[in-house]
Order: structure tokens, then sequence, then C-alpha cells
């Protein structure tokens, strides 16, 4: 008997490379159940500007590639930055060349915003979430504010509350498989 891995796809808001965020998901990465496999999608930066017009019959490739990457994931974790009291606007533009899809329809989804203060980015990220149809309960999100005191350049989380806030978000996440 082969056994399958639960699929996470976990997609990182910012496109800095080794930032607070990528070093977040890398953690959930090592500290999650070996049943799961989590591939960290990094490449918002290449995903063209949103555009209605080009979301129908033939959507650029990397569009689809993105979108393939959510299909193909038994569930997606997404954490990100807060820029100017907002998402992102790699991301934003990322999530809304999924509106004209189900791709996101009762998908387990865990959503963490980790920055400064992220309150604003957090509330847009769940209202988001939540119109494109994605599936998530207030113990599958987690808002983590000054990030960059409480880890390091390794990536290792050096406050024991955001450490804990962290391992009790993996094991409900966990348990909806």
């Amino acid at each position: 008997m082969v056994f399958k891995k639960t699929k996470i796809l976990a997609i990182t808001g910012s496109t800095r490379k080794n930032s607070s965020n990528y070093k977040i998901l890398n953690f959930i990465s090592e500290n999650i159940k070996s049943e799961f496999e989590v591939i960290i999608f990094e490449d918002l930066a290449d995903i063209p500007h949103f555009n209605p017009d080009l979301d129908t019959d033939n959507p650029p490739e990397m569009v689809e590639f993105f979108r393939n990457k959510i299909m193909e994931a038994d569930g997606v974790i997404i954490c990100t930055p807060e820029y100017v009291f907002s998402l992102p606007g790699s991301l934003k533009n990322a999530l809304e060349w999924c509106v004209s899809t189900t791709i996101f329809s009762d998908k387990t989804v865990g959503l963490i915003t980790a920055s400064a203060s992220g309150e604003m980015a957090h509330e847009q990220l769940l209202l988001i979430m939540k119109t494109i149809g994605a599936k998530f309960d207030e113990n599958k999100q987690l808002l983590i504010q000054g990030i960059r005191g409480k880890i390091n350049e390794e990536g290792k989380i050096t406050n024991e509350e955001t450490e804990i806030a962290l391992q009790d978000f993996i094991n409900h996440f966990e348990n909806q498989f």
C-alpha cells in the first residue's frame, strides 16, 4: 500500500528572499507531522498584473501554474506581512486571479499575518479569503505582531508565546485532514 502525503501549498506574501514570513512557513514545514508535504510558493512577483480581459479562455502561463498549485494542494497556508496598512500588492494580485475560479471553494486554509502591526492586512486577508470561498476558522488564523523581534536570522522563533501560538496553529490545521 502506497501512503499518500497530504499536500500543503504555503504561500508567502512577501517577495523578499528569506523574509520573516518565509521563515515562519519554513518553521511550519519543519514542525508539521511527517504525513504532510509542505511546498512553499515564492513566485508571487512572477504573476502578471491582474487583467479581467485575460482571465477568460487562456490566462497567462504563470497564472495557470499558480492556480494548478492551489488545485493540486489538499490545503493552503498563507503567511503575509502588512505593507502600508494593507496586503502586499503581489499577494492581492495573485488572489485576484482566483476570484473567477472555485479553486479555494471549501479548501482548508490557514491564514497568518506576521508584521510590525498587521491588523489591517489581516482583516483584508480574512475578507478576501471568505469572498473566494476558503474554509478557515479562528483556530486556523493567526496575527503575529512585531515579528522581527520574535524570529532570528536563522529562522528560529525566539519568542516563546509566538512559538506556542504557531504550534497551536499547526495542530489545528493538521486536525482538518
